[in-house]
């Protein structure tokens, strides 16, 4: 202290006053805080901070009058448009909306043991609780009731979402309600979505063949109907043409026409997409039967467990993506392609080098060891993986469906539609363009020429086996996102696998996908009219009759005839 100048040295006095100036700054801190919270916060629980005041209005006056004048009211309160007001509306049809007696507000009411808790109608906040008798309990009657769910209508037809629209829209066409045609007017006049729009048109169109509209204006609703088009329509005007008036009876006659005209067009579309859907996972399951049987010669019959191992690889890969990366289980079919090619691919190669070599030029054997063969893979995944179907989810990409006028389309199947054609186009470019298709080709037209000019056939047969179990494999990952994975999957489609190869011709690729899309298309025309099991035996004897003619299939392997 000695050494600091005097001009320097604090005075006791200043010692003592800047020692309380922080807390002189935190208790007006304090104070600017609280003043700060007064002025943001929201007021108390007899206002509320969003409701407008017009609607405030609206809705105290909903206490007041007779049921006319409630009437009114709720009119006028549709009429706003707000959508604040659906929860008061909502609350006033089940009976729960209340007069606050002491200072006349409208509230919501729900019992509480002895008392009632109070929530604004307007806003949802929670007004406390209060007795029986301090409320007023605000009585409804049917007519009241309908009116009411026509004002709701038309509050949710002018929502801000147009989702929300569209739903509504759909709801009303479903419930034919004819109180909802004002409303549906004015949503129409202030629509500006075109769908919405429409399909508020065609509400309206149903609404007012339920009431007591002329019959100028049911004729139009008629018309609007028809440009429809759709099932529901057409069960709407059914029971006009079955019940209707005179007047009434040749306008839905002829729209009634108009419809089954183009659902017969769409069903047709219908079939062929469902047709197609089914070739495509036909031609995955039959393109390596084709090949193998091309080369070798073998009817292997346990190439439907080979579909069964690639869909429980698929399984297992899952199960790896959610357990360890659940971010990235949309990739898990990028993992599980690869892996269940090769696996299957391997399972194969070792059918062929363990016991399909040693059975050459007996059909019958080969037949009876392949057999037993898938009866070992079936037991070995009902024992490792149980017997019960598995669950394989599917990616994100691959889930949904879109529409294309009347024909939903699943992106599933449109996926494996896809999926199909890129791998026979792969496998195409690789019999044509590869030295390993080459050989592939050269042994299945002349086995003895193709070892004379040095290919090595052993090393081709297994690869070939090796090539179409693989694809097999890749097959059952498609198949995992469509059908059950459980031990019996391959045997569902190795049937079809061998007609399709039949039919379209050994060895030959444009043959099977032509194949597998002819009988897939097919089986959908003829289901609706003899079922599923009468399809596949009009299918089946289809073929037979065909063998009988060409019993070299659509396309014959040119070459064959030198060995024979």
């Amino acid at each position: 202290m000695m050494l600091i100048p005097p001009r320097f040295r604090r005075s006791p006095a200043r010692s003592r006053l800047t020692q309380h100036v922080p807390r002189v700054a935190a208790a007006w801190s304090a104070v600017l805080f609280l003043l700060l919270a007064a002025l943001v916060a929201p007021a108390g629980p007899a206002f509320s901070q969003a409701a407008d005041p017009a609607t405030r209005e609206l809705v105290n006056a909903l206490g007041k009058g007779s049921f006319s004048d409630t009437e009114k009211q709720i009119g006028r309160l549709a009429e706003t448009g707000n959508p604040a007001v659906v929860m008061a509306l909502e609350a006033l049809s089940e009976g729960d909306l209340y007069v606050r007696k002491s200072d006349a507000l409208v509230v919501i009411g729900k019992r509480a043991g002895g008392a009632y808790a109070l929530t604004d109608p307007l806003t949802g906040e929670n007004l406390g609780t209060q007795s029986g008798g301090a409320l007023d309990k605000i009585r409804v009657n049917n007519r009241l009731r309908r009116t009411i769910r026509a004002a709701l209508g038309g509050l949710t037809l002018r929502a801000a979402d147009a989702t929300t629209r569209r739903q509504a829209a759909e709801a009303i066409f479903k419930a034919r309600d004819a109180d909802a045609v004002p409303a549906l007017d004015a949503a129409i006049a202030a629509e500006t979505d075109t769908s919405v729009a429409r399909l508020m048109r065609e509400a309206r169109a149903a609404a007012v063949l339920a009431s007591d509209s002329p019959t100028e204006e049911k004729i139009a609703a008629i018309d609007t109907l028809a440009e429809r088009g759709d099932r529901d329509a057409l069960s709407l005007l059914t029971a006009v043409t079955n019940g209707a008036q005179a007047e009434l009876h040749e306008a839905a006659s002829a729209a009634t026409a108009r419809i089954q005209k183009l659902q017969a067009a769409w069903d047709t579309a219908r079939n062929i997409w469902f047709g197609l859907s089914l070739g495509s996972v036909l031609l995955l399951a039959a393109i390596g039967l084709a090949i193998t049987f091309g080369v070798m010669g073998v009817i292997n019959m346990a190439h439907g467990e080979m579909v069964m191992l690639g869909a429980y690889t698929t399984f297992v890969i899952q199960n790896l993506f959610r357990t360890l990366a659940p971010e990235f289980f949309d990739y898990s079919l990028l993992v599980a392609l690869p892996a269940a090619f090769l696996v299957a691919g391997l399972v194969g190669v070792g059918i062929e080098r363990g016991i399909i070599r040693f059975l050459h030029n007996r059909p019958l054997e080969t037949l009876l060891a392949t057999w037993g063969v898938s009866l070992v893979l079936q037991q070995a995944v009902r024992s490792i993986f149980g017997p019960t179907n598995q669950e394989v989810g599917n990616p994100a990409f691959m889930s949904g469906a879109f529409e294309i006028g009347q024909l939903t389309i699943t992106y599933n199947r449109l996926w494996i539609l896809v999926f199909a054609l890129v791998v026979f186009a792969t496998l195409l470019i690789a019999m044509k363009f590869t030295r390993f298709g080459l050989n592939v080709r050269a042994v299945t037209q002349n086995r003895r020429m193709a070892a004379s000019m040095g290919i090595r056939t052993p090393w081709v047969d297994a690869l070939t086996f090796g090539l179409g179990s693989g694809i097999a494999g890749i097959a059952g990952v498609a198949l995992s996102q469509i059908d059950n994975v459980s031990p019996n999957l391959g045997q569902s489609y190795i049937i079809d696998s061998f007609m399709v190869v039949v039919f379209g011709g050994v060895g030959n690729l444009w043959g099977t996908l032509l194949g597998a899309m002819t009988l897939g298309i097919a089986n959908k025309f003829l289901e609706p009219f003899a079922g599923a099991v009468l399809a596949k035996i009009l299918v089946l004897v289809f073929i037979i009759l065909f063998i009988q003619k060409r019993p070299r299939g659509l396309f014959a392997q040119k070459g064959r005839a030198v060995e024979s």
